[in-house]
């Protein structure tokens, strides 16, 4: 028998966290056909001697949403072995979208899209099947946010829907939910998510869990609040009959570290009365948002036309001086990583930016916001190694990059990022396993086998006969992480080949500009 492509001498790492063990990996078209010593040939081999062969990693937890209309190679992403996204986090997902949305978004995302990017799609349907037409290099699987259900309803508004706009909220979600998304996913502390009553919450949650799906939430909050936040999402899940999965487990500011210990604990004790919870986190110590973010709630209602006009008022920024936000205590760890009309600033501190001005840090936050037109993203030194190893430690995480799919030469690549955008898995696979964090079946189990179950993916995440042939080849030794704070769009080391739904996407380490990836589609309850 004549097989479409052979992997031969690797180490296999199965996703389930078993030892590896010696085989060879025979694919038809899309599929693994064969594992072990078969008598066959293939039109192509891979010699992977010396190398681990795994599955494609799934990204639990990514904002490719827009990037990939632009940039479907993905090359930042499918370069870590990442051969599935899930899209759609932190309550924002780019369907479904009337069309005061899709203004509102040409005019407030042109910043990070361009001016030529158009929004003509409307439901999740048609969303899906854009970015079929177009072609990506990975699996796509994609979430409806809460705030944009709410944006399509009630708009950026501080207040309670009615009832006519819950129902409406209800018929949004359950459309996408057929057309095929995998749950529902909120961002407590944006706008207008954040405007939502926990009765809310679970009313919608409720309605995601009827199709069997996830209810994956940016909790409440991720520092001072951070205990009341993960019971909150962890009575939504409850109330709500949903799977809960907390986005990004962390702590943050210096006076909460340590608290993981207490969330953590606070998680499996949830658990032990049959709530069904578990988190993702990526592994740096610093997180990355929008800076508007930062400001307090009554500042950003309405939307960012509203945003605007607050922060030209020199009364409303007195006001502000006087209720600082957490984050607003250390100027010094707050990074401008994206800032399109001032990209002078960009590797800047908040604190550097005020001094080089001469004025006061809030009075130039103020301004830089109103300049770039609120669109200027930030990275936050926020939290401490200590935690972000604990959580890693706890069995009941897998692995998520909060990034999104970019390019050092495309048209992201002209402003900085996190550099979790590059080097999230790499970063797990080389630092963390060779610091013994991780062995390193583990740490594949949390990047595959165990997000396939959690997603409720049946057909990939594992190395399996008659499973899709999403696979990496990657060198143990070497694998690592290259991109940094100062030099983010940097390709990471030792990942040799990525194949997705058969079709090598990697060859020895170089994309091969293959768009096989597809649009999964959730199916049944």
């Amino acid at each position: 028998m004549v097989y479409d492509l052979a992997i031969l001498n690797g180490r296999v790492i199965d996703g389930t966290g078993n030892p590896w063990y010696r085989g060879d990996l025979w694919v038809s078209g899309d599929t693994i056909a064969a594992i072990g010593g078969v008598k066959a040939k293939a039109d192509k081999v891979i010699d992977a001697r010396g190398m681990v062969v795994a599955p494609g990693f799934i990204d639990i937890h990514s904002h490719s949403d827009y990037t990939i209309l632009r940039e479907p190679r993905a090359e930042s992403k499918v370069r870590q072995g990442v051969t599935t996204e899930v899209i759609g986090n932190c309550g924002n997902s780019a369907a479904p979208m009337n069309k005061g949305l899709q203004e509102y978004r040409r005019r407030y995302m042109a910043a990070m899209m361009g001016d030529d990017q158009v929004y003509t799609w409307e439901t999740m349907a048609d969303y899906m099947g854009l970015v079929e037409r177009i072609g990506a290099a990975f699996n796509v699987a994609t979430l409806v946010g809460h705030g944009t259900l709410r944006q399509n309803t009630v708009g950026n508004e501080d207040r309670p829907p009615t009832e006519g706009e819950t129902a409406e909220m209800a018929r949004l979600l359950r459309e996408s939910m057929e057309a095929g998304a995998w749950g529902l996913s909120t961002g407590l502390i944006y706008t207008p998510s954040v405007f939502a009553g926990t009765d809310e919450l679970v009313d919608l949650a409720r309605v995601a869990s009827e199709y069997g799906g996830l209810y994956s939430t940016h909790i409440r909050g991720e520092g001072d609040t951070l205990l009341e936040a993960v019971r909150e999402a962890i009575e939504i899940g409850r109330r709500a009959g949903a799977r809960v999965q907390v986005s990004h487990f962390k702590a943050c500011g210096s006076r909460n570290w340590g608290k993981t210990a207490d969330t953590l604990r606070i998680v499996e004790e949830a658990r032990g009365l049959g709530v069904d919870v578990t988190f993702d986190q990526y592994p740096y110590a610093a997180s990355s948002t929008g800076l508007a973010s930062i400001l307090p709630m009554w500042v950003q209602e309405g939307g960012a036309s509203r945003l605007l006009e607050r922060l030209r008022n020199p009364q409303v920024r007195e006001r502000i001086r006087t209720e600082p936000t957490e984050e607003m205590e250390d100027w010094g760890r707050l990074v401008v990583v994206q800032a399109a009309n001032s990209p002078g600033y960009e590797g800047l501190s908040l604190g550097d930016i005020a001094a080089r001005e001469g004025v006061d840090p809030l009075d130039s936050m103020c301004d830089l916001l109103v300049r770039e037109g609120t669109q200027v993203m930030i990275v936050l030194h926020e939290m401490v190694e200590e935690d972000v190893v604990r959580v890693m430690r706890s069995p009941l995480g897998i692995v998520g990059s909060d990034g999104r799919a970019v390019s050092p030469g495309g048209v992201f690549g002209r402003s900085m990022v996190h550099p979790r955008f590059y080097g999230t898995f790499p970063r797990v696979l080389g630092k963390y396993v060779r610091e013994g964090v991780l062995s390193l079946p583990e740490a594949v189990r949390k990047m595959s086998g165990a997000t396939a179950q959690r997603l409720g993916l049946h057909d990939r995440g594992l190395i399996r006969e008659g499973f899709k042939a999403d696979l990496v080849v990657f060198d143990p030794e070497t694998v690592s992480d290259k991109a940094t704070y100062t030099e983010p769009h940097r390709y990471p080391s030792g990942i040799s080949h990525v194949l997705v739904n058969g079709v090598p996407v990697v060859e020895d380490g170089e994309h091969t500009g293959a768009l096989p990836g597809r649009v999964l589609r959730r199916t049944g309850s």
